[in-house]
């Protein structure tokens, strides 16, 4: 014996009766003994709820409502081919005139009674029940109609009404067909010993199933719905939640009161008592494998089950000096509480006995507060015990599974994925038994912890890292066209995958949380794209509260860098290779440095001052291990480095700058790069990273250019006024020349000042031998002393910044792991 519960979706149409029929007419050949268990077609249920509620306020939409539903049956009728089954016709049109009477005498009175909302909102599955019989016999599959009003028999708790399983045993033995017959049966429903219609609870369907499975002793139980079996996650929050291949009952307790859709929290217990397995199917996949639930599971492939969360909780909590030692206070509370008819779904004290915490529906949280207020009115009088604090908009997300007895870890592994995504737990709680550990965190929160925790305990081979980036100049489009070859390294190399979340340039910004084609990004930002807004940018950034979110600012716009403070403060990490954060104020920058480690965030910045060149790393590495800083010698400036590199015997000093600015190193004014400013920035930074507190103005910067190049009105008058100074600078070389040297522009930090200068270097000196556009930075301390620790590369061009930028990104996923 089989019994196979559809869900509303699987009874939604016409279409979809037909596919049951295919599924339960294939076990028929195999099993001649199947009970059929129908819920309402999908959404009737709400309607008929609704209408009956209209009604009490004598709206006459309520007369709309029930048409569409009259119609929404008699349209599924007709599509099935059973529009001259005139015994079904005159059952719908009886059904649909005994309904119309009812709401007559609700709107008549005012009034809806549970008994009354119990006979309407149970209607549904009557009619599609019957609908189900009729479509079984018509393609000649001999079915019966079984309405559970004469077998399942309750109390009279209208609502969630209480199964007498004595009798309803006893009555569905004799009556359901065990001989070949297909039994349908009316889901949800049941009467008082009087025959007043009762219905189980919402979801009751699934009840009903494992009712009748129970009596009739099953094989199994199936349980028919719109997914793949139980997954690991809600797939609405979490898009990348796979199917459970199979658990115990209890998980599958566990899971259902924490907020699995998939099954109905007392489903389980008939199915418990009688060792009766179940099996969750899809009706729209029906080849999937499906969840097999049992005493014993047989997936142990993960140290959880699942993750299950309830959406809206109130955290309400009783403290006070008065509640420590003091016996009977938890009977009292609690006492209280079910006198109050409120449910707790959580509670967590601490070993100290100060504080009680415990969360309820937000529906019941004043109920509980009076309630609670009244209870210890004399304590609370007394300044032994506070008011009981309410906390709202929480939500409760658990891990769930009997792995966790076994494998250390998972606690931690929970509260790492929380802490490393800025998520704060308000409240946890875990029992002994190791099954489940819940915590309280901020509603708005929810969907990030949900993605965190499922990604860190079911998807820890490939970690999804968002970046949100904005500008796609030289060095942002660069990072994609690296991050778009590199994608399958980097999922083979360090199980990464890096999605382009958010993207913007100066005029279009476009989102897309599943990721942003790093290959079609510049026609989708103009097809798709909206204005660009910075504000709008982050505010839609943080909206989206992604997990393992990463904010990449490719641009050189202080506009930009006036939201790191909000995005940081949302537990965001930075990338940047804009110079502008970390060389404007020292209070600017050290807020910024608060920040990060206040939310425990990686705020980087190792292309500020040598594009793809380990530099400040290597100070941190160095300061972090105890060595002291003695000074610092750099060359800093790909471009300026490329100047004086190239600036040789025969060469003209503004013939060199001109051909720096064709290959792209200099800024679109040379003058920038020229003015040492940029250095000044780089040398700032430095600094600052070993615990100066130093401001721009501090440094001293020896001006090269003469005046008349300094002032010119454009670039172009630069360059003429540039020509004209080429003796100045002719002679500076030649003067080094004759003393063996070279020139270098070399920004110096020792004894807590610093220096940019023009510099004569000799053949002795590290500086001496650089080419191109090289960087390099020698740090001598008391370990590298008197040979200094020396960091050489290249110091300018898209290519490397932009590797840099990558490799930053790498790094604060590797920080997630």
């Amino acid at each position: 014996m089989k019994v196979l519960k559809f869900g509303g979706t699987s009874v939604a149409n016409a279409s979809r009766i037909k596919e049951v029929y295919s599924i339960v007419s294939k076990q028929h050949k195999a099993d001649k003994k199947l009970v059929v268990v129908c819920s309402a077609l999908g959404g009737v249920t709400d309607e008929l709820i609704k209408m009956s509620k209209l009604a009490s306020l004598r709206d006459d939409q309520y007369k709309k409502v029930l048409q569409q539903i009259r119609q929404r049956h008699l349209t599924c009728i007709l599509d099935l081919g059973l529009n001259k089954d005139k015994e079904l016709l005159r059952f719908m049109d009886q059904t649909v005139e005994s309904l119309s009477d009812l709401l007559h005498g609700i709107s008549l009175v005012k009034e809806l009674s549970l008994r009354t909302l119990d006979f309407i909102s149970g209607q549904g599955e009557v009619m599609s029940s019957r609908i189900v019989a009729s479509y079984f016999n018509h393609q000649k599959l001999k079915s019966d109609f079984i309405d559970a009003r004469k077998l399942v028999i309750t109390d009279e708790n209208f609502g969630s009404g209480k199964v007498d399983f004595k009798i309803t045993n006893n009555n569905i033995r004799k009556h359901i067909d065990q001989k070949g017959r297909v039994s349908v049966v009316t889901g949800f429903i049941g009467a008082t010993n009087d025959g007043e219609m009762t219905t189980l609870g919402r979801g009751g369907s699934d009840y009903s199933a494992a009712i009748f499975g129970a009596a009739l002793d099953a094989d199994e139980i199936q349980i028919w719905t719109d997914v793949d079996g139980v997954l690991t996650a809600d797939p609405r929050k979490v898009k990348k939640a796979i199917p459970v291949g199979s658990m115990t009952y209890t998980e599958a307790m566990e899971m259902s009161h924490f907020g699995a859709k998939v099954i109905h929290p007392p489903t389980i217990q008939p199915a418990l008592e009688k060792k009766i397995p179940l099996y969750i199917k899809n009706t729209f996949n029906p080849s999937a494998p499906g969840t097999y639930i049992s005493v014993k599971s047989t997936d142990g492939n993960y140290m959880i089950k699942g993750i299950s969360s309830i959406d809206d909780v109130v955290l309400l909590t009783l403290q006070g000096s008065g509640m420590v030692g003091v016996a009977g206070i938890s009977a009292r509370l609690f006492g209280a509480l079910a006198q109050a008819k409120i449910n707790v779904i959580l509670i967590t004290q601490g070993s100290s006995e100060h504080t009680i915490s415990f969360a309820v529906k937000p529906s019941d949280g004043a109920i509980a507060e009076k309630a609670i207020n009244e209870a210890f009115h004399l304590e609370i009088k007394a300044n032994l015990i506070e008011k009981l604090h309410a906390e709202y908009n929480l939500s409760i997300v658990a891990i769930i599974g009997e792995n966790m007895r076994h494998q250390p870890g998972a606690s931690a592994k929970l509260f790492q994925a929380l802490g490393k995504n800025g998520i704060s737990v308000v409240a946890t709680a875990q029992g002994s038994s190791e099954l489940n550990i819940s915590t309280v965190i901020r509603k708005d929160d929810l969907n990030k912890a949900l993605n965190a925790i499922h990604q860190s305990f079911f998807l820890s081979d490939i970690k999804t890292i968002n970046v949100f980036l904005v500008g796609v100049g030289l060095i942002g489009s660069t990072l994609i066209k690296q991050l778009n070859k590199q994608r399958s390294y980097l999922r083979a190399a360090h199980n990464m995958d890096i999605v382009i979340a958010g993207i913007s340039n100066s005029r279009k910004m476009l989102f897309n949380e599943d990721g942003i084609s790093s290959q079609t990004y510049k026609e989708q930002l103009e097809s798709k794209g909206e204005k660009s807004d910075p504000d709008k940018f982050i505010e839609q950034m943080v909206q989206m509260n992604l997990p393992q979110t990463v904010f990449a600012d490719c641009t050189s716009s202080d506009t930009i860098v006036k939201h790191y403070a909000k995005i940081m403060e949302h537990s965001i990490s930075i990338v940047t290779p804009n110079k502008i954060a970390n060389s404007s104020s020292y209070a600017s920058y050290q807020k910024l440095q608060s920040i990060a480690r206040k939310r425990n965030i990686r705020f980087m910045y190792e292309t500020n001052v040598g594009a793809g060149l380990p530099v400040i790393t290597t100070l941190k590495d160095l300061m972090g291990s105890g060595d002291r800083i003695i000074r610092i010698e750099a060359v800093l400036s790909g471009t300026l480095s490329y100047i004086f590199n190239t600036f040789k015997e025969g060469k003209q000093f503004d013939a060199i700058v001109k051909e720096a600015q064709e290959k792209g190193y200099t800024e679109p004014d040379p003058r920038i790069d020229l003015s040492g400013k940029d250095v000044a920035r780089k040398l700032l930074i430095l600094a600052r990273e070993t615990g100066l507190a130093m401001e721009a103005d501090d440094i001293e910067i020896e001006q090269i250019l003469p005046p008349s190049c300094s002032k010119a009105k454009t670039v172009d008058d630069f360059f003429i006024a540039l020509e004209k100074s080429n003796a100045v600078f002719e002679e500076r070389r030649k003067k080094a020349a004759a003393k063996n040297k070279v020139l270098r522009f070399i920004a110096s930090l020792e004894n807590n000042k610093a220096t940019i200068r023009l510099a004569e270097v000799d053949a002795s000196h590290p500086f001496f031998n650089l080419a191109g556009s090289e960087n390099i930075i020698s740090f001598t301390t008391e370990r590298y002393h008197p040979s200094p620790l020396v960091v050489k590369g290249p110091g300018a061009g898209a290519e490397v910044t932009a590797a840099g930028v990558f490799a930053e990104i790498i790094s604060i996923g590797k920080y997630f792991e």
